[in-house]
């Protein structure tokens, strides 16, 4: 199932039918508690600004990969991300699980309703790394927020299948920061060493047309 919604009635939606209690990650492959529905919600990307995948879906498989092979304990990030001036969310995901609910949770039928299970962001650090902000239970007001650096690969595969928005205009489209500086430093040499080398010919080619100049004199009176 791959369907085009408005980003806001998608996150109604499932916020609407959400019934289960939240878990902090799918248990993988056959798991009773995985989640089998993805919502991502991201402007600009190909596929529209949110796009609903069920557990069929190849690009559902890449975002769980993407996101679900983390500990729970979060990577260190700067302080100002942890206070919030991160770089801008370039997608959310939210995780549900279907077929469950019913009387007395809700008024369907058991079976018939979608739980919410986590949310997870991707952000792009200045220097091209993708990072993923999870928020393992988004039907509880904590401040328990983890962060983990998540493979550029996937990242690129789900730019380049629409899920995500392409890269940033102005970004770094992931090259780190110690590439850019050492390939900076090498064009530098190698244009210096340019330069001396045609100051040294130039130096030693006979001038056309003119006698070589002497030692130069001054009369001094």
């Amino acid at each position: 199932m791959r369907t085009g919604r408005r980003a806001v009635a998608a996150a109604v939606l499932l916020v609407l039918v959400g019934a289960g209690p939240a878990r902090a990650r799918p248990e993988g492959p056959g798991g009773a508690d995985r989640p089998d529905l993805a919502v991502v919600i991201a402007p600009g990307a190909a596929a529209g600004p949110s796009v609903s995948l069920d557990d069929a879906d190849p690009d559902f498989a890449r975002l769980e990969r993407l996101t679900g092979e983390f500990a729970a304990v979060t990577e260190r990030v700067p302080r100002a991300w942890d206070d919030g001036r991160f770089p801008p969310v370039e997608a959310t995901i939210v995780w549900g699980t279907t077929g469950v609910g019913g009387w007395p949770k809700t008024r369907r039928a058991p079976g018939g309703d979608t739980a919410v299970d986590r949310q997870d962001q991707l952000v792009v650090a200045d220097d091209g790394t993708p990072w993923i902000r999870t928020d393992p239970a988004i039907d509880v007001d904590d401040d328990d927020l983890r962060w983990h650096r998540a493979s550029p690969g996937l990242v690129a595969e789900l730019r380049r299948a629409g899920v995500f928005p392409p890269v940033r205009a102005g970004a770094h489209a992931g090259v780190p920061t110690a590439d850019k500086v050492r390939w900076g430093l090498g064009g530098l040499g190698a244009g210096l060493a340019a330069a001396a080398g045609v100051w040294w010919l130039r130096a030693r080619l006979p001038r056309a047309g003119r006698e070589p100049r002497g030692p130069r004199q001054q009369l001094v009176g």
